[in-house]
């Protein structure tokens, strides 16, 4: 059975959860399109498989699977291109400073479970002023399995001394949901995030579900409380 609240930290699905990083996908996808003198694709086609990773991106700018002789060339042309110009537009939802300003300010520890590789990770948050103030920071190069699986997240709650019961899990994916459920955390759906057409995320299940990122910090208030013996930061 899930704990009631009060919870004491709170953890983020990276892209389309904490930070808006689509324009930067968007711009780096077209250009490679623009490479091999194909049109830009439209904004929101980019946007909706953001969450699906590089892989995902590839598959739609260029109609080719895995298993094509150039996917991994394409691959790591685009990965590359992201590196080069990475956070020239990503930014943090609206709302998203003042939910981590106020989890500064009350000593609540907040970090970041994400499917996303560390050397993009770090460089991104490096560039927004982040990397120092999140408590834990989990990617796919420190676990064995990923999301959906539960293991990033309890090393997530390990690495911030508290029980996965203590902690809320906010992301703009299934997989993202069914990975904090099955780690027994409280959850709430990002439905502002990069949602897939054909999908919802009232249809997730999430304990909570929220439709405009404004809205994180008022609930977050009404759920979170500090407790004696935080973590610092890492």
């Amino acid at each position: 059975m899930k704990a009631q609240p009060p919870y004491h930290a709170v953890l983020f699905d990276l892209d389309g959860t904490l930070i808006d990083t689509a324009e930067d996908f968007i711009a780096c996808l077209n250009d490679m399109r623009a490479e091999h003198q194909l049109s830009p694709l439209p904004d929101d086609d980019i946007r909706k498989v953001v969450s699906d990773g590089a892989r995902a991106m590839i598959k739609l700018a260029f109609d080719i699977d895995t298993s094509h002789s150039d996917f991994d060339a394409k691959r790591q042309r685009f990965l590359d291109l992201y590196l080069d110009n990475i956070a020239r537009k990503s930014q943090l939802f609206s709302g998203l400073d003042a939910v981590i300003d106020w989890c500064d300010s009350q000593k609540i520890p907040w970090g970041i479970v994400t499917n996303k590789p560390r050397l993009y990770s770090e460089a991104l948050l490096k560039k927004l002023n982040l990397d120092q103030r999140l408590h834990t920071l989990v990617c796919p190069d420190d676990v064995s399995q990923t999301k959906p699986n539960p293991e990033p997240m309890y090393k997530a709650c390990k690495e911030m001394n508290l029980a996965a019961e203590q902690c809320i899990y906010v992301g703009d994916h299934a997989r993202d949901i069914e990975a904090g459920k099955r780690a027994n955390m409280a959850t709430i759906a990002a439905g502002y995030g990069y949602v897939h057409a054909d999908d919802e995320a009232e249809s997730w299940q999430a304990d909570w579900c929220i439709q405009q990122s404004e809205q994180l910090l008022g609930l977050l208030q009404t759920l979170l409380t500090p407790i004696s013996g935080n973590a610092t930061p890492q």
